[in-house]
């Protein structure tokens, strides 16, 4: 099985203090990682840096063969190149509050990849549908509850099809009903092919989803189970 994503060496610092130091890891084509620790570990930083919103000191990142290396601004054509290659939920959703769960979905496909309107819309419902939050297109985001505005910014991040999804602490606003409900979305996402990591620091959630537990301490990774 092939890797979607390998992590070689990687090192980041903020001013004297060094938040990663060395973490090397792989993730294969339909895996599900959960990357564990508390917070101030590093574990979001990593999915940071994988995402491009923070550069690095020393490694490499390989996602799909877009490769980032350290201490280098990315030109324009790679960062393209990346954003078709990994979709991110963060752990406040950030919908944005003025436009409809549809518009949401359908945003980066029509002014980024130029997709015609009626296949953007299309596609946007096929995921909604697929995450259960259809019904809700026409919602704003005030009007979600906070498992329906994670599952659109799930879909969101999986608008641009991209073969990594990254997803930072995702229970946060859950309740336990609505983690196991996400739980089981997220390994039919696996299931289906997508590469998935997950930072969290919920060890019953990280148990319910994932095929790995990665544990980040101190900057380093720890432990594998």
């Amino acid at each position: 099985m092939s890797n979607v994503l390998n992590i070689d060496g990687l090192r980041l610092k903020r001013g004297a203090r060094e938040i990663l130091r060395g973490v090397t890891f792989s993730v294969a084509r339909g895996e599900l990682v959960a990357l564990m620790g508390l917070s101030g570990g590093g574990k979001t930083t990593v999915l940071r840096t994988i995402a491009a919103l923070e550069t690095f000191e020393a490694g490499t990142i390989d996602v799909e063969g877009v490769v980032l290396h350290a201490g280098r601004s990315l030109p324009r054509a790679t960062v393209r190149e990346l954003r078709k290659k990994v979709g991110m939920v963060f752990q406040l959703h950030y919908l944005f509050d003025h436009l409809t769960a549809l518009d949401n979905v359908t945003l980066a496909p029509l002014h980024v990849a130029h997709v015609p309107r009626d296949a953007a819309d299309r596609r946007a419902l096929e995921l909604l549908e697929s995450l259960g939050v259809a019904h809700r297109r026409a919602a704003y985001p005030r009007e979600l509850s906070g498992g329906e505005a994670q599952r659109v910014a799930i879909a969101r991040a999986m608008a641009m099809d991209p073969p990594l999804l990254l997803m930072d602490e995702p229970t946060a606003s859950l309740d336990p009903a609505r983690r196991g409900d996400l739980a089981a979305t997220l390994r039919q996402l696996a299931s289906a092919g997508r590469t998935i990591v997950v930072a969290t620091h919920d060890a019953e959630f990280a148990r319910a989803c994932a095929h790995r537990v990665l544990s980040v301490e101190g900057g380093r990774l720890r432990g594998v189970s």
